[in-house]
């Protein structure tokens, strides 16, 4: 065969065959990153899920709230305490002003958020309202980051479901009170009580314990020692709340859980 036939085969089976070999190798660089992307995607849900399952026991060595503080110059003044040591008032109190139903539903209160939503989508309302529960409050405080875009507000309904089913309400109350932002810069009931009333937890009155939780809502913009008539209003509701719910079964039976 003439070596311009060997040419003309070889051009024709180059012609033909490089496209396969490129679309296969295409293939599997495409099959390779899928499967890089699904590790990493498969080791984060195991690491998420093995966090969540450590902080059932171990506190949170810093959350992204902790470190916005010190990034915003706030500082970060935390004292972990035990649930005991968190005392009735300061339990019973954040309770009444955060989530009177925290002991019986079971993470959400869809009724809430259903009248949030209405309220929100009316143009009237120029403020936006909340309906986030305790549990919620904790698994954003502990696994997220502010903000209200779709994408957090997925990812804290997937960690309230799962601190709600593997924590329990006494785990998430007590992590709670010792990671919420009761001031700029200070975290948790105890590091509250020493700051503004110069006494542990666990001795605060209901009054006092009343004064904290009701700057909650926004603990940089408010102050407890320098409290706006809101605050004040805000305040006697609590202590008339505190009142009413300290002879409710349900609540007791989690605030004097051991």
């Amino acid at each position: 065969m003439a070596w311009s036939n060997y040419s003309s085969i070889s051009f024709k089976l180059i012609f033909y065959i490089c496209p396969i070999y490129i679309s296969v190798a295409k293939k599997k660089t495409g099959s390779s990153i899928f499967q890089k992307i699904k590790r990493i995607v498969l080791f984060l849900i195991v690491f998420n899920i093995v966090y969540i399952l450590a902080i059932k026991w171990i506190n949170p060595p810093i959350t992204t709230v902790m470190i916005g503080s010190l990034f915003q110059g706030n500082g970060l003044d935390r004292e972990f305490i035990s649930y005991e040591e968190m005392g009735r008032n300061a339990k019973l109190a954040v309770i009444c002003a955060e989530d009177q139903l925290f002991p019986d539903h079971n993470g959400f209160d869809w009724n809430a958020i259903e009248k949030a939503m209405k309220y929100n989508n009316d143009p009237k309302h120029k403020k936006t309202r909340g309906a986030s529960t305790i549990s919620q409050q904790t698994a954003k405080n502990v696994f997220l980051w502010n903000g209200r875009n779709w994408i957090r507000k997925g990812l804290e309904m997937y960690h309230t479901f799962m601190i709600e089913l593997i924590w329990g309400k006494k785990r998430i109350l007590e992590t709670y009170l010792n990671v919420a932002e009761m001031g700029k810069g200070i975290f948790g009931i105890e590091s509250a009580s020493l700051h503004y009333f110069k006494k542990h937890a666990k001795d605060l009155t209901k009054s006092e314990a009343a004064w904290i939780a009701a700057i909650l809502p926004n603990p940089v913009l408010f102050s407890v020692e320098k409290p706006s008539p809101l605050i004040i209003k805000r305040h006697s509701w609590i202590v008339n709340q505190m009142n009413y719910l300290d002879d409710d079964p349900e609540t007791m039976k989690l605030i004097n859980d051991k």
